[in-house]
Order: structure tokens, then sequence, then C-alpha cells
């Protein structure tokens, strides 16, 4: 495969996203009657996630629709998305079967499924009223967005062909839709309606208004029953209790849940910071004690009710970041795991694997002794956002292996990686090196950990470079005297062998320290750049420094010479992020011009380049060099490149500097392998007779040999040393001459002949020893076999009698084809036998059967007659037609080869 031909990436293509899970829209829940199970379907951008709610594994993946989602609602066969004015139906959770369009003029944002119709309802006050099947429209309703502003929908339970609409405003209507009739208006409670929910009472629903009071009005009645009031704004999701105990759900916008007794009409309890953002849906489980959120901030939720009136316990979540990525990092050898820093303040870890692997270390407490004895509220204790950190899992079992530092903190903090949790440390310079007054106006920059996991450098703005002990975290020494920079320190780096030390500042040098020691290296000079540098990584295995300069420039540098040995231009925006690939050979670049880049070290050329819809913050490459991971401004997720040069054969060549790279679209989630290894499929949320329909769909034997290639079932002794049967002969030539067999108890005559035979005893024995003429270019069944093949076209004859020889006999047969052991060809025409075995491995490779086996033959015959046939032009245009469909099937071979290894490797790394 040549590079960039038709292609927007020749070394990357999009795999799957990592932590995406819900966005500010309520989700969806359905039951499978066939599995027995619950599934739940949340909006993830684009595309819509389905859950099963048993495990929270990812079941199924929508293909990805033009724009944003901006409201969902299902039935029993199909999941229903609006994207702008359009609607669009999806079936098995994943392919669009229905879309339903031209007709809203603006976003439509309101959705209810009544059996066979949809209703929609956009932002100009248009209801539309679909019939599903058909995809047409039988009913429409305008409102007056400045009198009754649609707001909400649902359906009273028992009541037939009713909707009742909530408004902005306050008022509700109830209407018939199939006669197009108003039925009655209720004048509201001058408050917006927010949430409208049935409750388990006929003719009872609930309603949730803008200004956070809960009422459970009877509409058929018109008579308020009970009201309640919550303290933290707008009632978002309401949702009601059925296993039982008559308990209502309310969330709101700051993430806390109240729970309501409806007996009692009293507050049961409530569920402070059940989400980081806006709660968007919750909902009871049917008659069990589970309840299910999910909300703005990125996670999905499943709590249990253990015993009547106590809190809810969190059972299981998915949960990724609630604001965008700021550094991602792969933790570990092994490169299954993806620690990552959000704006949110977290730390978290994602598996390539499987979800189940996911870890949240959490949110950082200034101190959490502290917090806990004066109570402080959750928002007071918090530690700023990681803006960068360094990882290392060599002593992570016995302390700290994960340094982390805040934006305007003076301190780096260590997290434990294991349990999952902030570590004990608190590392700040000393008072002697940097006192409290001067303390408030300096904040850590640069750090790194040792390869050993025992010590870690920290850089400040100040100029300042310590090291510390990561085990105790006392301070063991710092560099320079009394600063290693005369401003702030921009990257620090620690060679594998802790021999070396190198930072790099705002001062645009690059120094070089003992480790040990802590001086200057006397054999190298600082190394002065031409731009102050942004950031610094180092290659520990090659000893390659890699610096972005403000100046957009990127410089390498070889920390064995101190020379800067490349230069690279071409990015158009500041450079985020650095990472190399495990050989040190590539060097990839990530730009605010939403470029990413890779660099080829030994040539000196940039090699490939594609644009994102976003602007990529961070990349990391795995130490196996299978995956690129990237994070994107305003983007939630990880997004995961497989490499292709892994499974793929790929010829780099430099780009021109006229290259104009294409924009890649970023990828998107898909399903995680189950809890045995296997890789998940998408659900069936319908009947089962589609179940049973679409597990028809296979293919035939026909179907299958004409992508295959087969191998011949005969044993490796029959064929596989026919290329060397002659040193196989030398080598097994008898030691001792051959011994002079005992005379036979009697004699049976033999015929002469190519095939010697036993004489019959009505043949009359001939007296003379003398052989005719014939005799010696007597034809052997397979060379007849191959003349006939010849003018038939079936050389399935030959191939079966070949088949069935040994090794020694295969040989004497195809010396056998010999033109000089027959009658001599005419003047200007090929020979026939050498000609029609050509064309029996051609049929041979063309049916796709015997591979290794023709290989063989091949083999051998271009050693008894290469030199005989390249002064023939017709076996010789065979010859080269032969050679072209044996690369062809190489090709597809060696592809599938390394699919197969690429796979067999990654599965042996998932496993251990």
């Amino acid at each position: 495969m040549l590079a960039h031909e038709g292609t927007a990436s020749a070394l990357f293509s999009g795999f799957r996203a990592l932590g995406l899970y819900s966005n500010h829209l309520p989700h969806v829940l359905r039951y499978h009657a066939g599995h027995r199970e619950f599934y739940v379907t949340t909006a993830a951008g684009n595309r819509f996630h389905t859950y099963n709610v048993k495990k929270l594994g990812i079941v199924a993946v929508s293909n990805a629709l033009p724009g944003d989602i901006s409201c969902l609602a299902a039935d029993r066969m199909l999941v229903f998305a609006a994207v702008g004015p359009d609607i669009y139906a999806f079936a098995r959770s994943k392919e669009i079967v229905h879309r339903y369009s031209h007709a809203h003029s603006s976003d439509v944002h309101l959705l209810l499924v009544l059996g066979d119709t949809l209703v929609s309802a956009d932002r100009d006050g248009l209801l539309l009223v679909w019939d599903i099947p058909t995809q047409e429209e039988y009913l429409r309703l305008t409102f007056d967005p400045a009198t009754f502003d649609l707001s909400a929908l649902a359906h009273p339970s028992t009541y037939l062909n009713k909707v009742l609409v909530g408004s902005s405003q306050g008022a509700l209507q109830l209407w018939n839709l199939k006669t197009n009739k108003l039925l009655y208006t209720i004048p509201g409670w001058s408050s917006g309606v927010t949430a409208l929910q049935q409750s388990p009472a006929v003719d009872v629903m609930g309603v949730g208004l803008s200004s956070g009071r809960i009422l459970l009005h009877d509409i058929r009645a018109d008579k308020t029953l009970m009201s309640f009031s919550q303290d933290w704004g707008p009632v978002t999701t309401l949702s009601f209790r059925t296993d039982g105990p008559p308990i209502m759900a309310a969330g709101g916008p700051g993430g806390h849940m109240a729970f309501w007794d409806l007996d009692s009409r009293r507050l049961v309890t409530q569920l402070r910071h059940a989400h980081r953002s806006a709660v968007a849906g919750a909902t009871f489980l049917p008659s069990q004690q589970l309840l299910l959120t999910n909300g703005a901030d990125n996670a999905i939720k499943v709590w249990v009710f253990e015993q009547e009136g106590s809190v809810a316990r969190l059972l299981r979540s998915r949960q990724g970041h609630s604001a965008p990525p700021t550094a991602i990092r792969h933790h570990g050898n092994a490169g299954r795991d993806i620690l990552s820093a959000g704006q949110d303040g977290t730390l978290q870890s994602f598996s390539t694997v499987h979800e189940r692997f996911n870890k949240s270390l959490g949110h950082g407490s200034v101190n959490k002794k502290l917090t806990k004895k004066k109570g402080l509220k959750f928002e007071e204790s918090l530690l700023p956002p990681i803006t960068c950190f360094s990882s290392e899992s060599a002593r992570e079992g016995d302390w700290d292996g994960v340094v982390a530092l805040h934006r305007g903190e003076a301190a780096a903090r260590t997290w434990n990686y294991q349990r999952c949790t902030m570590g004990k440390h608190r590392l700040a310079p000393p008072p002697d090196r940097l006192p409290s007054a001067r303390l408030s106006n300096v904040h850590t920059t640069a750090v790194d950990i040792t390869s050993c996991g025992n010590f870690v450098l920290i850089g400040w703005s100040s100029g300042h470079l310590d090291i510390y002990n990561l085990q105790s975290g006392i301070h063991r020494g710092y560099y320079g005297n009394p600063t290693a920079h005369a401003g702030t320190v921009r990257g620090v780096c620690v060679d594998g062998l802790n021999q070396r030390v190198f930072s790099v500042g705002a001062d645009r040098l690059l120094r070089t320290w003992r480790f040990k020691t802590r001086r200057h290296d006397d054999s190298a000079d600082p190394l002065h750049l031409d731009s102050p540098p942004s950031l610094m990584r180092l290659h520990r295995d090659s000893g390659m420094l890699g610096l972005a300069l403000d100046d957009l420039s990127l410089v390498v540098v070889d920390t064995e010479t101190r020379r800067v040995v490349r230069q690279f231009l071409g990015h158009g925006g500041k450079i985020n992020d650095l990472t190399f690939s495990p050989d040190g050979r590539w060097l990839i670049s990530a730009s605010m011009d939403c470029s990413i880049r890779t660099w080829d070290l030994p040539s000196g050329c940039l090699v490939d380049c594609f644009l994102c819809e976003a602007a990529a913050v961070s990349v990391s490459l795995s130490p196996s060099g299978d995956f690129l991971s990237s994070a994107h401004v305003d983007g939630l997720g990880i997004y995961l490149w497989s490499n292709k040069s892994v499974y793929s054969l790929i010829s780099l060549r430099p780009l021109p500097s006229d290259y104009q790279p294409m924009t890649v679209s970023l990828p998107g989630s898909s399903p995680s392998p189950d809890e045995h290894g296997e890789e998940g499929s998408c659900v069936v949320l319908g009947d089962e007779e589609e179940d049973k329909m679409a597990s028809a769909c296979w293919e035939s034997r026909e179907q299958l040999e004409r992508r295959l290639v087969t191998m011949t079932s005969l044993p490796e002794s029959r064929w596989r040393n026919l290329f060397n049967l002659d040193v196989v002969k030398r080598r097994n030539r008898p030691q001792q001459p051959p011994q002079r067999a005992a005379a036979a108890p009697y004699f049976l005559p033999t015929v002469s002949g190519l095939q010697p035979s036993f004489l019959s005893p009505e043949t009359p024995e001939t007296q003379t020893k003398v052989l005719p003429l014939g005799a010696l270019t007597q034809k052997s069944a397979f060379s007849v076999a191959l003349e006939t093949a010849l003018d038939d076209g079936d050389y399935c004859t030959p191939l079966s009698l070949l088949k069935s020889l040994g090794p020694s006999a295969v040989d004497l047969e195809l010396r056998g084809l010999s033109p000089d052991l027959g009658p001599a060809p005419q003047p200007g025409s090929a020979p026939q036998l050498l000609l029609a075995f050509l064309r029996m491995l051609e049929a041979m490779l063309e049916g796709r059967r015997d591979f290794d086996l023709a290989q063989a033959y091949l083999s051998l015959f271009l050693k008894l007659y290469l030199r005989l046939l390249s002064g023939d032009p017709v076996t010789m245009a065979t010859l080269v037609r032969l050679q072209g469909r044996l690369e062809a099937m190489w090709a597809d071979l060696r592809v599938a080869f390394d699919q197969s290894m690429c796979l067999l490797a990654y599965t042996k790394t998932a496993l251990l």
C-alpha cells in the first residue's frame, strides 16, 4: 500500500472513542422481552449508545448523524433521534430505516411515541403527528410561543389518543390527536412546566415547575392532590417508585436528588452531588428497587435502595470527564490503560480493553482531614484542575506512582493508582528555598518521575528545580545555585539509567545535570535555542529529546552529542503536545491548527499528516505502538487511532511542501468485549421473529471458498522437501555397500517399462533382450493426462495423479516432462507438456486451493526447466501471468496473516 493515495492518513485510522457516555438529554429506558433485560439509551454527540442496565455494558452504537442529537424517544422496535428539524428512526439500535423531514422549520426539541404514531414539537411552536410506518404527516397543530411555548409532552395512562402538553408559561392542555380537539386547559401555577411524568395512579400526573415546585395533579378532576418544593432550582426530572414504597424522586440542575414519601407527604432523604451537573433523567425500574440516572456530567449511574427510608447507594456507574481533558498519558508498559486529567479536576484511567477496568481516581482535595473536621462544602475543598502529570508503574504497589501539578498551585500532589485515591504527600519547596511570602506567586510547571519510581523532579515558575523521594515525600536536593534557570522551567526529563537530568527554561537554555551530584555536566555546555520552548519530551531508549518552540518549530536533540539533529517546520499554530514512537523512529506532534503530524527522524521528513474537527490538546502513543490516543478541544472523550503499519504493509514517502491534509472525523464509540472476551454485538430491541430472521443471514460454502485460500491436506513429507530432494538423497545415502538379497523361493517375471508390472501367465515370454525403439519413449499416465487436460482444460485428473505420488516419484514425473525425452517440438512451438504443467499450476491458483502444494511443485519445476523456458515466448508469457496471480494471492494472504497476528498479540496483552 502506498501512502497518501486516496486516504486522509496513511498511518492512522479512527478506531473508537473512550469515556463518552451521556450528555444533557434524558435517557430512554426500554425492555427486551426476548432477553428479559432492560436497556438504556443515551445520547452522546451525533450518536446514541445503548447499554444493558444489568452491567452497564455498551451493546450498541448508532451510526453517525449529520449533527448533534437534540432529543430522543423509543418504542418497542425503533429509536427516534432528532437532529435539527429532521427526525431519524433507527432499527436494531444502529441502522436508519425512516426519516421524517421537510416539515419542521426549526429544531425539534420534544418527541413522544404513541403506538404507531410519533409526536414531535419544534422551537417555533409547531406540533406534528406522524404515522411511523408510512412516514406520513396526518396532523399539524400550531402554538404561539408568546402565549403557549411547548416545554413538555406526556401521554396519560388509559387516555387513548390523548396527549398532555405543558408550556413554559405554566398552562397545560389535553389534546385528542385523533379528532384534533382541545379537550381541556389547566391554567397552571404561574411557573413554567419543566417535567411531566405519569404516576402509578390513573389520572394523576407529576408536574415539575421551573420554580422548584412539584405537584401531583388529577387531570380528570383538575385538582392538585399534593405539593412539594425543592430548594435547588427547577425540577429537571421526575420518577415514581413502583416496587412497593410510594416514593417520588426529583432531580435538579445542581446534580442533587430528592426523595419524597407520598403517604406521609414529607422528604425522606436527599442524595447530594449525585451528578456533577444537572440531572438529565431519572427512572425507577419497574417493580425493582433500582434507580437509573444520567446527567450532563457524562455519567450513567444505577442506585439501589437496600432498606426503606435509607439513602440510595451507588451500585454501578459509567462516567467520564464532565469537562474536556487537559492531558493524557499511557500508564504501564502494556499500554492498556490511559491516564487522563480533565478540566473538571478529576484524574481518571480508561482501559482500551474493557470498560469494567476503568478507574476514577477522584477529585483532589486541599486537605482531606481538615475538610472533614471543619465540615467544609464540597466545592470549597477541591483542588484546581490538573495541568500536567507524570506516572510510573515500577513501584506503584509500594507507594504513590503518580505526581500531578494543579493549576496555580505551588505544591505538587501525589496520587495512588492502585488505591484509586489521592496520595498522602504534598511536595512543596522547603522554606529556605522559597519563603512563604514568595511562594504565593509561584506555581509548579514541570514534572518527571524516574524510571525506577523512587524519585520525582519538579520545576517551578521561579526557575527552581528540586528532587523528592516518592516513598517518604522528603526533599532530597535541588539543581542550580540557587535556580536552574533564569526563567520558568518549561520541561524536565530524566534518562533511563538515572545518570543525567535535562531541563529547559524560558531563558532558551537546555541544561544537562548529573543526577546524583546535582551539578552541571562538565562535558556539556548549555544548548542555546532559537526560541523559548513550550514543552519537552524524552525518548529514554534512544536518548532523543523532542522540544516544541514558541516559533512553531520542532527541534530534536541528541543527548549523547548535545547537538540539534533535526528541525521541523510546518505547524501553523501552537504545538500542544509531542510523543515518540516506541522505536524512536517517529515524532508525532499535535497543534492548534487542528493537525496531527508524524515526522520520520532518520529521513527528517514529514511522512503523515491529517486534520481533525477540533484541535488536539494532548496525544500519546501506546508502548506497543498499536494505538495513538488523542484528546481534543471541547471534547469529553479520548479517541483511539489504530496504527495501520502494525497489521498491514505500508510504504511511507515524504510529503511535498504544498501537501493539503484532509479532515478526518473523530472516531465514535463501539461495543466493548463482554465478560468472556467476545466482542459485543448489537442488541435487537424488538420481536423474537426479527431475531430469527436476522440470524438467518449466512454465507454458503461457495461464497466462502471464493474469498478463502485452502491448503493441501497431504502430509508435509510428500511435498515440503521437493526443492531440496537431491540434498535429502545425498544425506540419506547408505554408509555401507548394498548387500545382495537372498534368493527368492520363486521367480516372478516382469515386463520392462516406466511402470514395471508382473508378467501374466498368458503373456508369452520373449526370448530376446533387445528393447524396441518405442519402449524408451513410452509416456507415463501423468503425461498422458496432462496432454488430455491441455485440450479440454480440466486439470483435476493429472493433479490427483500427482498427489498420489511420493517425493521421489514426483521428481521423476517432472523430469519426464523434458522435451529431450520425447519427440522434438516443432520450430516456434512451445513444449506442450511443460506448457500443460504451467496451466495446471495456474488452475490451482485460480481455484485458490492447495496453495502450499502449488508452491512446492512450482519451485521444483523452475529449478529443472527455468533455463529452457526462458527462450520460449509462449511459456514466458504464461510464467509472467502466473507470477502476477501468485503475487496478488500472497498479498491477500499476508494482509490476513498480519491482521490475525495483530489481533492475537492484542488478545494476549489483554489477558495478561
